[in-house]
């Protein structure tokens, strides 16, 4: 499958703070692909620099094929790449509709609005419920599939996705990677940002590890998954005695 985005030897800095060194990653199209790493590692940076919201200071980061440099996060929008943000960043004094309406603001409003509403229904039930209720009233998990249902009413190519358990009961845990799943397999291509390591792994195609801004591991992640490293340093396994 065409890679449907890059990073090509990517720098970014804050001020002096020089935060993601010479990162290359590429996501195909149909994918899903986690990044790991530990607290400020570049994850979220990482996010930031797909949406436009940090510019690389050296290299380039491509989105089906055409480079993103110049790129106004709301033209990215357009051209199929929608965020899930870290902590949901629902507006918490509209509505649970307003907030579905607002993933679709690059658009015309028309027949495909229903039917990608028809989606987020069908993919959370418990949305559909609430739609009338304020947003900032619903649990983190109802507040989780409302996010999720925002990016999809934008029609994405490009699912970015930042700490999606992030909050969440271990119930709620299960279901969004259930549902992260079937979004990819209607279509949408997905990279993640997720500290459960071992539920990323479980439902990834591919994963990279960054650490103090460098990838220094990727790989399928099943294979991640059985690394002794990762094993010791994400999923909570310590080396024997």
């Amino acid at each position: 499958m065409p890679d449907l985005l890059q990073f090509r030897n990517v720098d970014t800095h804050y001020g002096d703070l020089h935060v993601l060194k010479a990162v290359d990653y590429r996501i195909e199209e149909g994918e899903i692909v986690c990044l790991l790493g530990g607290n400020a590692s570049g994850k979220s940076t990482t996010m930031k620099a797909i949406m436009g919201i940090v510019v690389p200071t050296r290299g380039e980061i491509l989105f089906q094929g055409k480079s993103l440099a110049g790129i106004s996060v709301a033209e990215r929008v357009r051209r199929g790449i929608a965020p899930v943000l870290e902590a949901r960043r629902l507006f918490p004094r509209m509505t649970v509709f307003e907030n579905l309406e607002m993933g679709a603001y690059i658009r015309t409003r028309g027949p495909q609005f229903d039917e990608d509403l028809e989606r987020v229904f069908s993919l959370f039930p418990r949305v559909k419920e609430r739609l009338r209720q304020l947003a900032g009233t619903l649990s983190g998990g109802e507040q989780q599939m409302v996010a999720i249902g925002r990016a999809l009413m934008a029609r994405p190519k490009l699912l970015c996705m930042d700490e999606p358990s992030m909050g969440l009961a271990p119930v709620f845990v299960e279901q969004v990677f259930d549902i992260i799943q079937t979004i990819n397999r209607q279509g949408t291509t997905i990279f993640m940002v997720e500290q459960n390591a071992n539920m990323a792994l479980s439902i990834a195609h591919r994963a990279y590890v960054l650490q103090t801004g460098q990838v220094v591991l990727s790989g399928v992640a099943d294979e991640l998954r059985r690394n002794p490293m990762i094993r010791e340093a994400y999923l909570g396994e310590m080396k024997a005695r």
